[in-house]
């Protein structure tokens, strides 16, 4: 029997192999920051933003949910939501870790798949440049200007291997005659910007000659971009690839894929601005360290670090730029409720020029390991510009300083900065704490103000469902758990169900018992084609309930939903009636107030069975 995900065909077996040989909490745990919690594991959910977490994973089932989103599913799922992937390429990726040959379970048969076709290639493309880069970088015969030039700069063989740095040699067509060679697609590399092409004769050339190579990868180690330093002064500086399928700058970290493990160990993240900044941290011993690629952090960078580390320690640039970049970096993360530290360069220096003047050793003891609390960082901002012996400038330094204290959240926090400054100024401490308050209660009255203005949206998952509702929910999610309890169900409800999705749930669930299938609740959600009914049957396989049904509660919930049911006949038919009176079909009206009758004898019959 086949499978059909995406219009991709994959054989049941081989899906059910690969999601019995992967354990989802590892595949997550890649992603997000797990802690255990019971018989489950939480973390800050990958998809919306979060303080608290709601985001749940269920090593016995093998599904996650999000109680805040409502994001739920499997491995797989998981997989296709956090990498923008077809069902196809996320069973390749898994089956990959796995180490299971998907072989002849593809069928190309499919129109849709040449959209992951496409990708594959332009992924394929990238790979080969980027061993072939690499490759002519480490080659005596075609690499010396460019190792001479990373060797200058101080760069070892360790890291050059490590980051698979690489060298295009000063040709308009090496790359390109290689492509050619190996039957690489020459029209998609174009449109990634891995080659030229000229308009005179319509002919592809090699868009970096003479360039130390800086591929970029995604998080599971895949090149998705380039990035071309030149070896003189040349312009422009820098040649990147421009965005495209696999490669949007503003989800990349440079390092990423080699920072993780570092990054989990330690639970701390050290943020750089470029890729030569990161190539030297790991090259000091600081393996932890990413970059944002010398743009402003962006959301979605800022919620990968929070995933993965509770710790973000900021290394930017000391110029103003630098210093604003850091400011709004840190705001990210702090409304994230991750501890911020800043790490301060010395004027005019970044990360690159301090280890090869200092060393790696004091980049690491006196910099990153000498890095302030973001509030002592504002602090010593502020001192910079005021003169302090002058006294207009000191209230103002005061003042600013206080506007701060009062947005802090902690107490304990807010009263040992006002200490500080207290003791600084010699000034008393209730004045401080006066004046702090006084500036926290006009933010919070500006708050208000601006929420009177937005519009009110009423959140419905907060309501209470009825007693009906909930009673198909724990059923559902016996039934999941039972064959048993399901052929009991549907021998007593049948399609009876008041809720459409979870009378389809019902169906499902009924024709996968006739199926001979077991009681797995990963593998059924697995047979589930439709995202909407998979991720509601995640979200019931994840009620709390007892491993055993107790025959009270089965009946207590079929209860529920046949008197719901038979009353919400009796108030349809009704209506029907008093339609059918109001155009006078006094037969039609009589044939309804008889069945009305007969259902509300079948409902007393009931009531006086449970009594």
């Amino acid at each position: 029997m086949l499978v059909v995900h995406g219009k991709v065909r994959l054989q049941e077996e081989t899906i059910e192999k690969i999601r019995k040989s992967l354990d989802i909490v590892d595949i997550i745990g890649d992603y997000v920051q797990l802690r255990k919690q019971g018989r489950n594991f939480i973390g800050l959910c990958p998809f919306h933003s979060e303080r608290t977490p709601s985001f749940s994973v269920s090593p016995d089932k093998q599904l996650y949910h999000c109680f805040g989103c409502g994001a739920g599913g499997n491995l797989f799922t998981f997989i296709m939501e956090i990498e923008g992937m077809s069902f196809s390429e996320a069973a390749q990726l898994l089956a990959d870790r796995a180490k299971i040959d998907l072989g002849s379970s593809f069928s190309n048969t499919s129109a849709g798949e040449h959209a992951d076709q496409s990708r594959k290639q332009l992924s394929e493309g990238m790979s080969l440049l980027t061993k072939f880069y690499h490759y002519l970088l480490v080659t005596a015969k075609y690499g010396k200007p460019g190792i001479d030039y990373l060797i200058d700069r101080g760069f070892t063989k360790e890291m050059i291997e490590r980051f698979q740095l690489g060298y295009a040699v000063d040709s308009w067509e090496a790359a390109t005659s290689l492509m050619e060679r190996r039957r690489v697609n020459l029209e998609q590399m174009e449109k990634a910007g891995l080659i030229g092409k000229r308009g005179f004769d319509n002919k592809y050339f090699d868009r970096f000659r003479n360039r130390i190579i800086f591929p970029i990868f995604n998080p599971r180690g895949q090149t998705v971009a380039f990035a071309g330093r030149t070896l003189g002064d040349e312009k422009p500086k820098y040649l990147n690839t421009p965005e495209s399928s696999l490669f949007h700058k503003g989800k990349i970290l440079y390092g990423y894929h080699l920072a993780r493990p570092s990054i989990r160990k330690s639970n701390q993240a050290v943020l750089l601005e470029g890729y030569v900044d990161v190539i030297r941290a790991h090259q000091a011993g600081i393996t932890n360290s990413v970059a944002s690629m010398g743009t402003s952090l962006t959301e979605e960078q800022a919620a990968a670090l929070s995933r993965a580390a509770e710790t973000v320690v900021i290394c930017y640039d000391s110029d103003s730029a630098g210093i604003e970049a850091c400011f709004r970096a840190a705001a990210m993360f702090q409304e994230r409720s991750k501890i911020v530290k800043i790490a301060k360069m010395p004027e005019g220096m970044d990360p690159d020029d301090y280890i090869r003047k200092f060393g790696g050793e004091r980049f690491r003891s006196d910099v990153i390991g000498a890095s302030q609390t973001l509030m002592t960082f504002k602090m010593d901002y502020f001192r910079r510009k005021r003169n302090l012996s002058d006294e207009g400038d000191r209230l103002l330094y005061i003042e600013e300083v206080l506007r701060e204290i009062s947005t802090l959240k902690g107490a304990v926090e807010r009263d040992h900065y006002l200490r500080l400054l207290a003791e600084e100024f010699s000034i008393s401490l209730d004045a401080l704490k006066r004046q702090a308050q006084m500036y926290n209660k006009a933010a919070k009255r500006a708050e208000k103000r601006r929420d009177r203005v937005r519009p009110v949206i009423l959140n419905r998952t907060d309501r209470l469902p009825p007693a009906y509702e909930m009673a198909e929910r724990r059923l559902l999610a016996r039934m999941m758990r039972s064959g048993k309890v399901t052929e009991y169900v549907r021998e007593k409800v049948g399609g009876t169900f008041a809720v459409d999705v979870h009378q389809a749930l019902a169906a499902h669930l009924y024709a996968y018992y006739e199926g001979g299938n077991p009681p797995d609740e990963g593998l059924f959600i697995q047979r589930l084609e439709d995202p909407g009914l998979q991720q509601k049957a995640v979200e019931l396989s994840m009620i709390p309930i007892s491993d055993q049904a107790e025959e009270r509660e089965i009946e207590d919930c079929i209860d529920q939903v046949i008197r719901h049911s038979k009353a919400a006949v009796i108030a349809d038919k009704e209506e029907e009636r008093k339609r059918a009176e109001q155009s006078g079909h006094y037969q039609l009206a009589a044939r309804l107030v008889s069945e009305i009758i007969g259902i509300k004898k079948q409902l007393n019959t009931h009531n006086a069975e449970r009594e």
